[in-house]
């Protein structure tokens, strides 16, 4: 039987309901710390607990401390390792961990919709599948999986589609690449390309902004004003901005300021199409960077490990 870790790190996947209030909170004894004894017959299961926070707690630091704590297993002799992770900032957590891993054994997401303690609780069940994720031979070499719903998504391109439904995790452009089928997952698709980068700080600063009609210079310059290092903008369409932005851009772009940006849609990329006063034409040659495939936190996430790596501002646009 393999040897594998879980990294607890909270969530809902930790939480209980309070029955009066109805409120959703940490308990004093996690009830994932047990989980590992029940699922013995998958494999030889030790649990850790990293952090117990919930997901709008986690930042780059965590994240960073994850990734370390992962490797070290490695050295350790795990053969899979599976973390859960509250839901809100799973993806940013699974896509940092899939830039900056670059291992063979599977590294596997998991949290929970409903917490321990409430009707229809998706936890254990979603714990259990991860666990035979990151048992399986088939796993290895795959990236960073998120294992939610009986479903198996890449860390690259899975994306929370909904507040409260169990289904939340899809990935929108191609689906899953692999489903739970009892005590077996199937794997029907491959993520074609992997990039991994040597991250070992966790000094640089990137914003992320959403664009709206009749969006102003206002925002683009308080970043602009700050010491920042990237900036990344959930553009209009295919990449395409208010008029009235354009300047802003072009003072962050002159301040050194590396700014990607991204499609607000979920689905499609960004080209530079459109030749216009605030068309993403204008914007790709005075410098700004266009992504394909990624959403507005992905990006931010892609920019600030590249620059942590210590890929340089004018290299930056053939990474993305």
């Amino acid at each position: 039987m393999k040897k594998i870790l879980i990294l607890n790190t909270g969530g809902t996947i930790s939480m209980s309901e309070d029955y009066t209030t109805g409120k959703v909170a940490p308990t004093n004894d996690n009830p994932m710390k047990i989980s590992g004894d029940i699922f013995s017959y998958i494999g030889n299961i030790n649990v850790e607990e990293l952090y117990r926070l919930a997901s709008p707690q986690i930042t780059e630091k965590e994240m960073l401390s994850i990734k370390t704590r992962i490797e070290k297993a490695v050295d350790e002799g795990y053969e899979g390792v599976v973390i859960t992770h509250g839901t809100d900032t799973l993806e940013e957590t699974a896509y940092y961990l899939e830039l900056t891993l670059d291992l063979n054994i599977p590294v596997v997401i998991t949290g929970a919709m409903r917490s321990s303690n409430e009707i229809g609780s998706d936890g254990l069940a979603n714990l259990r599948s991860a666990l035979i994720v990151a048992a399986s031979d088939e796993s290895c070499d795959k990236g960073v999986l998120v294992v939610m719903n009986d479903e198996v998504h890449t860390a690259t391109y899975v994306t929370k589609t909904h507040t409260t439904n169990v289904a939340t995790f899809q990935t929108p452009t191609f689906g899953p690449i692999g489903l739970l089928s009892k005590n077996e997952v199937i794997y029907f698709q491959k993520l074609i390309k992997e990039e991994h980068y040597n991250v070992s700080t966790n000094s640089k600063k990137v914003f992320l902004l959403k664009a709206y009609a009749g969006m102003g210079s206002e925002l683009i310059d308080a970043v602009c004003e700050l010491d920042v290092d990237g900036l990344v903008i959930e553009a209009l369409g295919a990449g395409n901005l208010p008029p009235k932005t354009v300047p802003a851009i072009k003072r962050c772009l002159e301040k050194n300021i590396s700014v990607v940006f991204v499609s607000r849609a979920f689905n499609g990329v960004t080209q530079d199409v459109y030749d216009y006063e605030g068309g993403g034409k204008r914007f790709y040659q005075d410098g700004v960077i266009f992504t394909t495939g990624l959403s507005g936190q992905k990006a931010r996430i892609k920019l600030l490990v590249l620059l942590e790596a210590g890929i340089t501002k004018k290299e930056l646009k053939e990474y993305f």
